[in-house]
């Protein structure tokens, strides 16, 4: 008698606690790059790698872009009008000089639930004097406030000398901020890490260019994105400086893949691509949602983490690499012990004409 199997359901599946990276891999594996790395070329079965190998499985005159934008230490300790102890990660600034903060409550060992109670004209008093002044929720979230800031000091003077970095529920230990940041990270401004990049160190950067594949920089200051509510994207600030776009084109004219590392590469490019796929220099807020309707008009390739259902992130990679592919690489992650998060292992998705002669002297193809 045969058994049902249910098919998997990338929407539904369950993340045991086992496969949650708790601490930075290069504890238990000496180095950022030596975390595992999942290879997707459309919908042939899944292989696997090591990120220190990601150049061996592109081609020479392939786009790799990255985000430079630092992680800034964005959580704070604050108290209420009564008394009462909470935390605020100052997560976005937005056009007008206000800025998107979430409040979350103390929940034992470190960590922090988001305080869902209606603070609307609450003033929150900073750790290190200034407060912030919530005005209202942001349209569409039950988290997130606008609010004013009054400091004593430029912000990130603030932060440095009262933030530490923010971390939630399956992170149990501190951890500083250098283990958040980016090797290639130049500009401060991402309350949480664009952690794709977290593997690409020095090396990986080197071996890239000496293979011949190009990386190129854009700016995305990330925002929070707390595992407690799955929300839309909010705006996010972005630059795209003229050689990053003008690389991207000549490399799309080539018939070369244009790889992005981190779903905040495909927003920022995706944003000031036109219809017909080229791509401008510019910069400011982007709301843009990248969906499976909507498509990408020029990244053809993504290196991202793994995300858990419900994630508007899967929605964009899902318009990266399609469906089919995310339910292959997903069930063969869950199967073969993949790690989530920000300490995590990470995903190369290429299209199906990429046809990569892999050489993988590190990892097992």
């Amino acid at each position: 008698m045969s058994v049902a199997v249910e098919p998997f359901r990338l929407d539904r599946f369950e993340l045991p606690p086992e496969l949650e990276a708790t601490e930075p891999p290069e504890l238990a594996l000496g180095r950022r790059d030596a975390v595992r790395m999942m290879v997707s070329v459309g919908t042939r079965p899944p292989r696997h790698s090591i990120a220190r190998d990601l150049a061996h499985w592109l081609a020479p005159g392939d786009l790799v872009v990255v985000n430079t934008s630092a992680t800034i230490p964005a959580a704070v300790d604050a108290t209420l009008a009564d008394g009462s102890p909470v935390v605020v990660h100052l997560s976005t600034e937005l056009p007008t000089g206000l800025h998107l903060v979430e409040v979350r409550c103390p929940a034992g060992a470190g960590t922090t639930s988001p305080d869902l109670e209606d603070l609307t004209g609450a003033t929150l008093r900073l750790a290190g004097g200034g407060a912030v002044h919530l005005l209202g929720r942001m349209p569409g979230s039950i988290r997130l406030w606008v609010a004013t800031l009054e400091l004593a000091e430029p912000l990130l003077d603030h932060l440095d000398r009262h933030g530490r970095p923010i971390r939630y529920r399956y992170v149990p230990a501190d951890w500083p901020l250098e283990a958040y940041t980016n090797s290639f990270a130049r500009e401060p401004g991402s309350a949480e890490m664009p952690s794709a990049g977290r593997a690409l160190t020095a090396d990986v950067v080197t071996d890239l260019v000496a293979n011949g594949v190009v990386v190129a920089p854009i700016v995305l200051h990330t925002g929070v994105a707390s595992l407690e509510a799955h929300e839309r994207p909010y705006p996010e600030r972005y630059r795209i400086p003229p050689a990053t776009a003008r690389l991207v084109n000549a490399t799309r004219a080539e018939g070369s893949l244009v790889v992005a590392v981190g779903t905040t590469v495909v927003r920022a490019l995706e944003t000031v691509a036109d219809e017909r796929g080229t791509v401008h220099p510019g910069s400011g807020w982007t709301e843009l949602v990248v969906t499976p309707e909507r498509g990408t008009r020029v990244v053809d390739g993504l290196l991202t983490g793994w995300h858990e259902p419900e994630a508007s992130h899967l929605q964009l990679l899902e318009a990266v690499a399609g469906r089919r592919a995310l339910e292959l690489a997903y069930a063969e992650a869950l199967t073969s012990g993949y790690h989530w998060h920000e300490f995590g292992d990470v995903h190369l998705l290429l299209p199906e004409r990429h046809d990569p002669v892999v050489r993988n002297p590190h990892g097992v193809a």
